[in-house]
């Protein structure tokens, strides 16, 4: 019973962000429904190795339905007339030509949140494009400012698109418009777009732009690995350590842990210095393991944490301690946050299968079996 009990949303198949905002409103409780077409598609990216491995799947029962046949489009305004919440990513004008645009939801559902993922929006020249996360990323100018100097910039995974500039800016959307509802408001479009959220996730850099404190040149700045106290370092092992000791004093216990003095080194502030400082701690670091710096930094506020990689991040005692991890079915998955302390969310079953719990679904929406029969004669599949 999550915080979003009760609500009910109507997803409709998709890859990437929608799916990942679909999956953190389904963690905090809300009763997720996904229209699945009856077949997959060829161009959903690779086949997964099995339900329980589709983590942006899970909690969640489905239905199938062809869009394109006549009338699938009666089956599917019906479910959004019992929705609260509806989310699809498909490119603009898609859903409007498919006659399931915002304007034919909201006729039959006023209180309506319609939820729009996309790359860059539902208006604007490029909007029918195609792309990926990485594009998307680049034309928000925030794939620039990541990568080392000199090199091209670097992909960081598809987390600042797909997922921190998509799907989590829409699940926040989409909450936002519920409590509009909620207050008496009426439905509304949530139209999120990844090219803004990335942007929005830099919101810190475009501030330092405009206050002339940030170098368009990467690994000149703070936070991209332009200064030496904010890095990270190889060990002697061949594993690396993280270093972010921005504040001063943080910075001092960093010089102190590493056996290095302050007084035979440049200031911390000298961006002269900042390559024979760079020298100084990749030699210091060089010098033992990970696991032996990490036990000098044992309880030290020097900001430096090890480079886990995914298989160790779960196993770490911080981790272990919160239960920041949680095993489903075999497999190590993150657990959902954020936490709350009243209605605690929760993770959901494994990814459905086609049109897999349909029917249960169905009845818990308040559909009877007329109402079920008819939409079953529109094309609507599922299984019990």
């Amino acid at each position: 019973m999550g915080v979003l009990s009760g609500i009910r949303v109507l997803e409709f198949e998709a890859i990437g962000p929608g799916p990942f905002g679909a999956m953190l409103l389904a963690d905090m409780g809300a009763d997720v429904l996904r229209i699945d077409r009856p077949v997959a598609a060829d161009d959903l990216g690779p086949k997964q190795a099995g339900k329980r491995f589709d983590l942006t799947g899970r909690g969640r029962r489905s239905v199938t339905l062809d869009l394109k046949q006549p009338r699938a489009v009666e089956a599917a305004l019906d479910l959004m007339s019992r929705a609260d919440v509806v989310i699809e990513g498909f490119r603009p004008g898609i859903m409007e030509r498919l006659g399931l645009g915002p304007d034919a939801a909201l006729a039959r559902n006023p209180k309506l949140v319609y939820g729009r993922m996309t790359g860059l929006g539902q208006t604007g020249p490029f909007a029918a494009r195609a792309g990926h996360d990485l594009n998307y990323i680049a034309l928000s100018g925030v794939l620039s400012g990541i990568g080392r100097a000199g090199e091209a910039p670097v992909p960081p995974l598809n987390l600042v698109g797909d997922y921190g500039g998509g799907g989590m800016l829409l699940a926040l959307g989409v909450v936002a418009a519920l409590c509009h509802v909620q207050r008496g408001g009426d439905g509304q479009v949530v139209d999120a777009a990844m090219t803004e959220g990335a942007a929005q996730l830099a919101s810190i850099v475009w501030g330092q732009i405009a206050a002339g404190n940030w170098r368009e040149t990467r690994e000149s700045n703070l936070l991209d690995g332009g200064t030496p106290w904010y890095d990270s370092y190889r060990t002697q092992d061949g594993q690396y350590m993280a270093v972010g000791a921005v504040e001063g004093r943080f910075y001092a216990e960093l010089l102190e842990k590493l056996g290095l003095a302050a007084a035979n080194l440049p200031n911390q502030h000298d961006r002269h210095g900042w390559p024979q400082l760079r020298e100084r701690f990749a030699a210091a670091f060089a010098t033992r393991t990970r696991d032996e710096w990490c036990r000098i930094f044992e309880g030290s506020d020097a900001c430096v944490a090890p480079v886990l990689s995914f298989s160790e991040a779960p196993a770490h005692p911080h981790h272990v301690a919160r239960g920041s991890f949680v095993e489903v079915e075999g497999a190590v998955v993150p657990a959902p946050a954020p936490r709350f302390s009243a209605t605690p969310s929760a993770v959901g079953a494994r990814a459905p299968g086609r049109g897999e719990h349909g029917l249960a679904a169905l009845a818990d929406w308040g559909f009877g079996e007329p109402d079920v029969a008819r939409m079953r004669a529109c094309g609507l599949g599922f299984e019990a």
